[in-house]
Formats: structure tokens, sequence, C-alpha cells
């Protein structure tokens, strides 16, 4: 790895390494403060640009990478061993990546998993998803936890030579997360629905045959395991674009109401989705649950505001406490915003807080069935902690049902 700083780049300039042909550079990477780290590339070839954020987990990077919720971001992977149970087809929380590129310690390792299809590599380079190798990640996890999540941009190229005024180029165009809607470039193009449940041994993912209630789930780049989940308590789960308006839920009679997890800046996004959520609030009495986009809607709905984080929580051992109950739940997390309790009304409770920092991580309505939780209880970290939400939300549907009989 080469660390050093760019500054007054000709636009002609050229990255060169001077070590041997198998030791030369084939990525790097540039952060917005002028940092360059060079390393080597796998994947796809080409650039990216992106926030940059850290992650702690030690599995699930196919899961994490294809995460609509990470749209806009590179992610830079703590664990050094990243590749080891390969890709598969089943695994996939959308169909393609959402991430921009990933940055990891060592390159990735040979699959070696009975249930892998392909190896990490292989895979991202079908999928036009960059990585660059060989990166100090201690480094650069202090230094986005010391100086916040930086702006980014990565390259991959064989042949070792980089473009780096049009690599900073692209970099100088990149805005950033703050004040960026980013559920729109994810939302499906459609409605659908979907009835497959969580993976069970031996049998895999199958069809939910009892399905007691019609939940519409807002698509703001939800994850198939949310879904799965959510067939898992007896939903029948129409899916509906993330600007669907509260006239075009309400026609569908549901008995519940989830708004799905995302990327980009809640505010952003809260332009079209806040007065749809506050609408279907006012005109019915169906039970709400929303989960990390979805929890910070639903604030803003509520008469709440969100902030931006310095570096986020992203991982999948964040410990968050149940204030009702005292319990510690291992959580996953995925986000670079939070809500701020202190503009929460007098009827929302606050329901969970962070151990790492404090930060407000669930709540709900004091008289009404809506509630939200900042992390994502389908991921199973702890390892299914947190299922008792769904399991919550299907309780709120059967009651509602029962008081209108």
């Amino acid at each position: 790895m080469v660390v050093g700083t760019l500054s007054g780049i000709a636009a002609e300039t050229k990255l060169q390494k001077e070590d041997s042909k198998a030791n030369q550079a084939t990525a790097c990477l540039l952060l917005d403060d002028g940092t360059l780290l060079t390393g080597q590339g796998f994947g796809a070839e080409g650039c990216a640009v992106g926030e940059l954020c850290f992650n702690t987990a030690m599995t699930g990077y196919q899961e994490i990478l294809t995460d609509p919720s990470y749209c806009g971001q590179i992610i830079t992977f703590t664990f050094p061993h990243i590749g080891n149970v390969g890709v598969n087809l089943e695994d996939m929380e959308r169909e393609s990546p959402a991430a921009a590129g990933m940055i990891t310690r060592l390159l990735p390792t040979r699959r070696s998993n009975w249930r892998a299809r392909s190896d990490l590599s292989n895979w991202m380079s079908s999928k036009g998803l960059i990585g660059c190798a060989g990166m100090d990640t201690r480094m650069l996890t202090r230094k986005i936890r010391e100086m916040g999540a930086p702006l980014a941009a990565v390259e991959h190229s064989r042949g070792g030579n980089f473009d780096l005024s049009l690599l900073k180029s692209h970099l100088d165009r990149f805005p950033g997360l703050f004040g960026l809607d980013l559920a729109m470039q994810v939302t499906s193009r459609q409605a659908f629905e979907w009835n497959q449940s969580i993976w069970k041994w031996p049998s895999g993912y199958r069809s939910e045959p009892e399905r007691d209630f019609l939940v519409v789930a807002v698509d703001y780049g939800a994850k198939h395991n949310i879904l799965r989940c959510l067939s898992s308590v007896g939903c029948e789960t129409k899916v509906v674009t993330a600007d669907s308006s509260a006239d075009d839920i309400l026609r569908l009679e549901p008995d519940g109401l989830f708004l799905s997890n995302g990327p980009g800046d809640p505010a952003a996004t809260g332009a079209y989705a806040v007065p749809m959520i506050r609408e279907v609030i006012d005109r019915s009495d169906i039970p709400v649950f929303g989960i990390c986009l979805g929890h910070q809607m639903l604030a803003l709905a509520l008469g709440g505001n969100t902030v931006k984080m310095n570096h986020g929580h992203h991982g999948a051992n964040h410990p968050v406490k149940d204030i009702r109950t005292g319990k510690v739940e291992i959580t996953s997390m995925n986000h670079g915003f939070a809500v701020d309790r202190d503009t929460l009304p007098s009827n929302v409770l606050e329901t969970h807080v962070s151990l790492f920092d404090g930060t407000n991580c669930g709540l709900c309505v004091r008289d009404k069935p809506v509630f939200s939780v900042q992390f994502h209880p389908e991921a199973s970290p702890g390892p299914q902690d947190c299922h008792y939400l769904f399991r919550d939300f299907s309780r709120l549907m059967r009651d509602r049902k029962k008081d209108a009989r």
C-alpha cells in the first residue's frame, strides 16, 4: 500500500509505480482531503464515487453489498478476511449491488462454502462493482471516526495507470449524502406481491401458505429478508413504490403499513414520503411499522427532526437497549442519519437507545398502533434477538381485526 497526499494535480497527471509488475498497484482510493492510497484491485474495472463508511461485520458481505441502504457509499470492511463463503443466488438483498465500491485489507479469499456458486471477485466483476484491497483499513476507520465520513473516489485499472485529475473531477462533482434523495434511485419500478418466507433447513426459502394479514410495504430500498420476515408472521405483502400516495395505499384496504429501510437523507425523501405517512395515520387506524429510513420517515411525519451523524452506524454488532424492558439486543445497523429525540412531540415515546453513543433507535406513539426502530431486526446478528418486532406488528394487526368484529 502507498499513502500520499494529492494537491495541485495537473490535468494530465498519472500515477506510476516503480515496483515490479507483480506488485504494481492496480487500484487507488482518493479522499476529499487529498489522501491517496493505492492497492490491488478486484472485481470490475472503472471508477466510482461515494461517501466512505466502515462496516464492522465479520460475515454477510454479500447481503451488505446488495443492501439498497448502501447506495451512494463505498464500504470499508474492518474484518480482514472477506470472501471466505463466496457468493450464492439466495442471499441477495436485491438483484444487484447498491454500494458504490468496497475496500478491504486483504484480497478476497477463495470460496469455501457448500452454498457458494461464485467467488466474490468474479461476482463483483459481473455486477460492475469495484473493489480495492491492500488498504490500511484500521487507519481509514480511525480517520472516519475522528474526521467524519469523507467523500471518496475509487478506481480499478488492471494496467495500473490512473488519471488522478479525472478521478478528482469525479469526486469534486459528487454532492455527498446530505440533502440527497436516493430512495427514488433504488425503489421498485412498479408494485409487486411478495410471499417468500425466511430460510429454513433443509428446504431453504419457501412460500408461506397461511397469510392472515394484508400489509402494504413502501419500498424506499426494502431488503428481501425484511419482506421474508413479514411473510413469516402471516403477512401477504404488497410492495409499492416510494412515491405512492395515501390514496394508493388505502385503496388496497391493508391491515397494516410497513415503511422500509433505504438510503440517503431522510429529510429529502420526506418531501414526498412524510405527507403520505401523515395522511395514512390521520385517515386510518391501521398499525404502522418502520425500519431504518422508515423509522426516520415516521419520526418526521410525527413532528420530529433528523440529523446527519459524524460517521453513522454500520455493522452487525451494535448493542441496543429496549428502555421498556431493560433488555439489551445485538443488532445490525446501517444509517448515517439519526432521529433527534429532543424534537419528538410529547405523545411519541422513545423505546430504544444505542449503547454505543446513546442515539435514538426506536419510538412508538402513545395512543396509536405506530412504532419503528432504527436498526435491522431481520438481519439476525443476535441471532434472532429482534424478530419479536415482526410478531408485535402482527399482534397489533390481529388486535385491530378483533376489535372490528
